[in-house]
Parts: structure tokens; sequence; C-alpha cells
């Protein structure tokens, strides 16, 4: 049987390429400065298998994935682009639909494989904005697919996941702030500070706010 992780254990967090995560490492850092937080990109086809084997606490994850036993906060909505060589024909175009793919040969499997195909001008991949802007290649361009589904990116993790830190860092993806009373409660709960730490511009007095000293009179 699996033991708790000890408080203060470092959090570990995947994601699916394409998802950036700078502005929540960023408050994390800032809120939590002596609370590990690692991150570690995961292929999509293992994001599902990350979870269950706990290689991560949680996940960013790219839908569908099967959600049995599993929390999940849907985020955001993708936008899917055709991304193709530099001087395909759809590099004219401002924007495409699926018809102009037909005679194309299309892949959704990102892998440096297919991003070779594409590049030799022998395929198209058909994938989310985020992922093409992430891997850009001076080689590559990509146009968005009008008429093609869009994508979502959700935050998951195993309900049965004892990680004490866990609740906070879903509080920072949510936007929760840190003197929120449900993020302080929780904080006291476990032990942890319930005042996020002061940064150095917090902690300087501003020139408006420090006392004037008045002459005699």
């Amino acid at each position: 049987m699996q033991m708790p992780e000890p408080r203060g254990a470092a959090l570990r967090v995947g994601y699916v390429p394409g998802v950036t995560l700078t502005k929540w490492r960023t408050v994390w850092a800032d809120r939590f400065p002596r609370q590990r937080l690692d991150v570690v990109e995961i292929d999509q086809d293992d994001q599902r298998r990350a979870l269950d084997a706990a290689e991560v606490d949680l996940c960013f994850v790219r839908l569908p994935i099967s959600t049995d036993q599993l929390h999940m906060i849907k985020l955001y909505e993708e936008l899917p682009v055709a991304w193709a060589a530099k001087d395909h024909l759809i590099a004219a175009a401002d924007e495409i639909t699926r018809a102009d793919l037909t005679t194309e040969t299309v892949v959704t499997t990102l892998t440096p494989f297919h991003i070779d195909l594409v590049a030799a001008g022998e395929a198209v991949l058909l994938v989310p904005q985020s992922v093409a802007r992430t891997h850009s290649r001076r080689d590559l361009t990509y146009r968005i697919v009008t008429d093609a589904p869009s994508t979502t990116v959700g935050l998951a993790w195993l309900k049965d996941n004892p990680h004490e830190l866990i609740d906070e860092f879903i509080g920072v993806v949510r936007g929760r702030t840190a003197n929120s009373a449900r993020s302080t409660q929780e904080r006291a709960a476990k032990g942890l500070p319930t005042t996020p730490a002061k940064t150095k511009a917090a902690s300087k007095p501003s020139a408006k706010s420090s006392p004037r000293r008045r002459g005699r009179r």
C-alpha cells in the first residue's frame, strides 16, 4: 500500500505539449517559496498512465481522457491548425477549411518522425495552435482550420491522491487569491503558513505613505 506523501514533499505537475505553465509557476513560487514544484512534459498518449502510475500528482491534460477515478477541471479551448512546410500551398491563405486538406496526408501524432514528414512536404499535421507555437520552426508554418473541432485543456488528478498541496495548486490555477478565506483556512488546517511571503516591493514603504517631518514654527 502506498503511503501518503509527507508534508512538504515536492508537488509533481505534468503537462502535455503546448501547455504553458509560466504564470502558475510564478504565482506558486511567490506564494509558497519553500514548497518545491516539479514540472515534467508528458506525451499526450501517456497522460492517463502517468497519473495512474503516480508519476505526477496533477497533470494538464488534453481531452478526451477517461475520467474514471479522476477529478477534472476544464480550463480552456484550443484552436485547431494545419502545420505544414513553409512553402506549402496553405501558406498562401490566411485560414483554411478541412476541404483544403482532402488531398493531403493528414497526421495528428506529434513525433520527430511526423514533423520531419511535414518539413519534407509529405504530410500536414493537424494539431492545437498551442502545440505549433511551442514547437515552432523556421521551415514550418501553420494556418487555422476554421471548421475543425477545437480541443480542451484541463487539469486532472486522481481522487485518492493524498498529497496535501494539491488543493493549493488548484487554488493557484483557479485564480484564488492568497488572502481568500478558503485558501487561508486550508493552509491553517494543514500547518502551512497562513500569510503569503512578502515580496521586496511590498516590504518597502512608498514615498506617499512615509510620514513627512514637519519643521518647527
